[in-house]
């Protein structure tokens, strides 16, 4: 089983391109799922059946398992089998009869323009780790791109001139336009912050953490929380609290769902559907408020 997941992986990441993120995920689920069946004695796929399936995920749900955690193993399953199937590795399909359980659907967390506002101004200072930070937030929140993007540009991403930068993420490029805000903030650090920064005057990284070197996540969210504080906001957000908020600032002030789709890098529009159901959701609010017959 071990083999014929690590193959799953491999094609992912040839083939179909899949984020990190993606893999990760798959891989993790899958490995679970070997373990449960090495358990029972089975080590090969062929010898995987529905009933087998059904009770794995059954004791995912009655150990606890949240719906969600339950649903994306179910689609990480299936999708392992379905490659299984085309390599002609099994005869049937043995997760076909698997059905999700119902998710309750939860709009993401998302600030107020004004609360955004309040974020991006807290980094006041003129230190390089000030106009760093201020550089950092207001890209993030101008473009959406995931923390991970962010963390990882070169300063060959980044168009000043056109007001663009472009990343990729499992071989897909997309170029983001961004405004003026950024623009200035980014202008700045290039020339009075990057330098003193980045430690390694070979490194084409557009950002550094405190020591000079590659930020992570963790060092991100750290900041995040730190200027959320400062501002005053309540909301418990984290790094991709402003992606969601720039997607649902644009479909609100009227961006079509196809060009928000691009610069978010969805795969499926219908990932970026949530933001139009969460705008209809705040029109019919302000209809109920304002209407005298509402």
């Amino acid at each position: 089983m071990e083999r014929a997941v690590s193959d799953f992986i491999t094609y992912l990441h040839n083939v179909k391109k899949a984020s990190a993120n993606t893999e990760q995920s798959y891989r993790r689920d899958l490995k679970k799922l070997v373990e449960y069946l090495s358990g029972k004695g089975i080590k090969d796929p062929s010898l995987v059946d529905g009933k087998l399936l059904k009770e794995y995920i059954d004791e995912m749900q009655n150990g606890g398992s949240k719906a969600s955690t339950v649903s994306r193993s179910i689609a990480s399953i299936k999708a392992f089998f379905h490659y299984e199937m085309a390599q002609e590795k099994v005869s049937k399909d043995p997760s076909l009869l698997l059905k999700a359980p119902k998710i309750e659907k939860k709009f993401p967390e998302i600030l107020t323009t004004e609360e955004v506002v309040k974020l991006l101004e807290q980094p006041k200072g003129d230190s390089p780790k000030d106009i760093r930070d201020k550089a950092m937030l207001e890209l993030l929140y101008a473009t959406g791109i995931r923390v991970t993007e962010l963390i990882n540009l070169e300063i060959d991403d980044v168009n000043l001139k056109m007001s663009y930068l472009s990343c990729s993420e499992g071989g897909k490029e997309r170029v983001i336009p961004f405004g003026n805000a950024a623009k200035e903030a980014l202008t700045r650090y290039l020339r009075t912050g990057r330098d003193a920064m980045v430690m390694d005057k070979s490194s084409k990284l557009l950002f550094a953490n405190c020591s000079g070197q590659h930020m992570s996540r963790q060092g991100f969210w750290k900041l995040i929380k730190h200027y959320a504080k400062k501002a005053g906001i309540a909301a418990d957000i984290t790094p991709h609290t402003l992606r969601h908020s720039f997607a649902a600032h644009l479909v609100e002030n009227g961006a079509d769902l196809r060009s928000v789709q691009e610069m978010l890098g969805h795969s499926d529009i219908s990932t970026t559907q949530i933001y139009a159901s969460m705008n209809h959701n705040h029109i019919r609010e302000v209809y109920n408020r304002a209407h005298p017959r509402g």
